[in-house]
């Protein structure tokens, strides 16, 4: 995982077993900045983090590993 990241892109947060599809929009648990989303995943205990996956603007949806490994990156935005 290489690059900049764009911390306050437009994602949303999902179950990630909710299967996407044509209402994938009416399925959004939460709205928000890329980090702020990472952030309350983490936030979560440890055990329901899998559970839940970010979709960024433009479709591309983030599973957990990717949530965590975004998390470890220097330059994520803590607060």
């Amino acid at each position: 995982m290489g690059g900049t990241v764009d911390w306050d892109a437009y994602s949303s947060l999902h179950r990630a077993d909710d299967g996407g599809g044509l209402l994938d929009a009416a399925k959004i648990l939460r709205q928000g900045t890329l980090g702020e989303l990472v952030r309350y995943v983490m936030l979560l205990p440890e055990d329901k983090r899998m559970e839940y996956a970010i979709q960024k603007a433009g479709g591309r949806r983030l599973d957990y590993a990717y949530i965590a490994a975004l998390a470890a990156r220097e330059g994520f935005p803590r607060s």
